[in-house]
């Protein structure tokens, strides 16, 4: 989008370390960047409760932040000057708001009920949305109770989820988080990665006749997906044998029609996949019918539910009470201007063990750019590096550098009152953690305050916690379906809020298509038989003629039953 084009859109436009609103944060962070959290909540009595907000079942504690009263108005004044809510309503409405790709970012209408209408292209979407998911609880249904039978009569026990990225890592993260609700009667797989180890020990101790592979890739293209998708092809017929068994043994979530039907995937088990949806906000589309097989179509329902209630909260909450608006806020502050170029995302469940992987994609797939919309370089820092692990277990890995590394490393905790698994005393110690963990960060502990426990002077700058280090903490009752709904789609706004400060487009992927590219060459080049000419660098040259002569060297022993 041009510079004019913006303007004639209402959007606001020019370099953003320009604006009065960014100048006046500079200006802030001079006179507060130099306090203690120690000091903020020593003049604040009242802090730990005035900087926490409600909303969709969480509840979030902001307060540990290095900010105050005047940051907030700032940074609120900030989002407004950048036109937050009218972007968030171009968004919603079905605007073009990908700029790169020309497309409207309708994920939200995946959970619009069915009584709401947003057109995109004279056609209401909501109408096709819940189509699809009564077509999806209908072949779930028949799963889940034992009707759906596969090609010899027996009944389907495994469901083996093949996609990659958003294809992967939402319905993986979903059926892990989710795994409470889940039917007991099935095993759920997920293979993504090309290396052939992933489908060889998903399968490995599957029987074909017993096994249903959902096959997710929105132009039936995608390369990893596609070499999966065809491997398990030829593992379960060389077990079946009848081409007209991959009828009752695939499905897929895809938009290329004609090449499902050329794999052999029946069209009435074909589930569509719209490019209004991104790979990464796809979870609660068709691409998560592996979840809905798992957990059953009313908790999946209860998902979706739990998602609307964050939309809806975004959407109509004033800026400083927005829940997901302040989280973004909040990371714009932490990144551009503490120098917090890294997010530890830290659950205290181990159901969300693979949510940190989820949010990695979510939020560096979407602002890692380098280029603003009119397509000038960005002025300032834009994605943090998200990382994590769930539990106490990142204690005993990372958290050293979290409490005394040189790196300041902004932290998200997230925890529930109460467990799913109820085992002695346990909950409370894991809780007890993660309290203590956030206490630690933003205080520290003194030279003087070391010294008064007795320890020896030449142990005293080792037994230092510096403290002043900012986190948020999410609690919520319990891990239910509708909470996890709201949690994914309070990071999709915060994300998509930091993308509108930074005038990014947070809904394009162009740096994962020079990789691909390049892999196809160079995988045709590895195929041909004879020593192929190379063009690449002299070191890419190297690697391959290395692999090339030692590829079929040494073959492995087959590994043992």
């Amino acid at each position: 989008m041009s510079a004019a084009a913006a303007i004639a859109t209402g959007r606001p436009t020019g370099n953003l370390v320009s604006r009065g609103t960014w100048k006046a944060l500079l200006a802030h962070h001079v006179h507060i960047g130099g306090q203690h959290l120690r000091e903020l909540f020593a003049a604040d009595p009242q802090r730990g409760t005035r900087f926490t907000l409600e909303a969709a079942g969480l509840y979030l504690d902001y307060s540990k932040n290095r900010i105050d009263a005047d940051t907030l108005r700032l940074l609120v004044a900030l989002a407004h000057d950048c036109d937050l809510p009218g972007r968030t309503a171009a968004m919603f409405r079905g605007e073009l708001v990908n700029g790169s790709e020309k497309r409207a970012a309708l994920h939200t209408a995946l959970r619009a009920p069915a009584s709401e209408r947003i057109l995109l292209d004279g056609v209401n979407v909501v109408e096709e949305v819940h189509a699809t998911l009564n077509r999806m609880a209908a072949l779930a249904g028949k799963i889940r109770s034992g009707q759906w039978l596969g090609h010899t009569g027996k009944r389907i026990r495994n469901v083996v989820n093949i996609g990659i990225g958003g294809s992967d890592l939402g319905p993986v993260m979903a059926y892990e988080a989710l795994r409470h609700y889940s039917a007991e009667t099935l095993r759920l797989r997920f293979v993504s990665n090309v290396d052939g180890t992933d489908l060889i020990e998903a399968t490995r101790d599957l029987e074909p006749e017993e096994t249903l592979f959902i096959v997710c890739s929105k132009s039936f293209k995608t390369l990893e997906t596609l070499t999966n998708a065809h491997a398990a092809r030829a593992w379960s017929l060389e077990k079946l044998g009848d081409e007209r068994s991959i009828a009752r043994h695939f499905v897929a979530v895809s938009s290329n029609a004609d090449a499902v039907a050329k794999f052999g995937i029946a069209p009435a088990n074909l589930f569509p996949m719209w490019d209004w949806v991104g790979g990464r906000y796809s979870m609660d589309s068709a691409i998560g019918l592996s979840t809905m097989i798992a957990i059953g179509d009313a908790h999946f329902r209860e998902l979706l539910h739990g998602m609307r209630a964050m939309d809806e909260h975004f959407c109509t909450a004033a800026l400083a009470n927005n829940m997901p608006a302040l989280l973004g806020l909040l990371s714009i502050w932490n990144n551009n201007f503490l120098g917090c170029t890294t997010l530890a995302v830290l659950p205290y469940d181990q159901y969300l063990k693979r949510f940190p992987a989820y949010l990695q994609q979510l939020t560096m797939e979407s602002n890692g750019k380098h280029v603003t919309l009119e397509g000038l370089p960005v002025t300032q820092c834009t994605s943090p590096i998200v990382w994590g692990e769930q539990g106490t277990n990142g204690q005993h890995s990372f958290y050293q550098l979290l409490h005394q590394g040189t790196p300041l490393v902004a932290c998200d905790f997230i925890g529930f009152c109460q467990t799913l698994n109820p085992l002695g005393t346990q909950h409370d110690l894991l809780m007890a953690n993660l309290f203590a963990q956030t206490e630690a960060l933003a205080f520290g502990r003194t030279a003087d305050e070391v010294r008064a426990e007795g320890i020896a002077a030449v142990l005293v700058p080792h037994r230092v916690f510096e403290g002043n280090r900012p986190t948020n903490t999410v609690l919520a009752e319990r891990l239910t379906p509708f909470t996890l709904g709201a949690l994914v789609v309070l990071y999709e706004h915060s994300v998509f809020t930091q993308g509108v400060i930074w005038d990014i487009d947070s809904f394009d992927q162009w740096g994962v298509e020079l990789g691909k590219v390049l892999a196809q060459r160079t995988a045709a080049e590895l195929a041909i038989v004879r020593e192929p000419a190379l063009a690449h660098d002299s070191s890419t040259n190297a690697l391959i003629r290395r692999y090339r002569a030692r590829r079929h060297a040494d073959p492995p022993t087959k590994r043992s039953v």
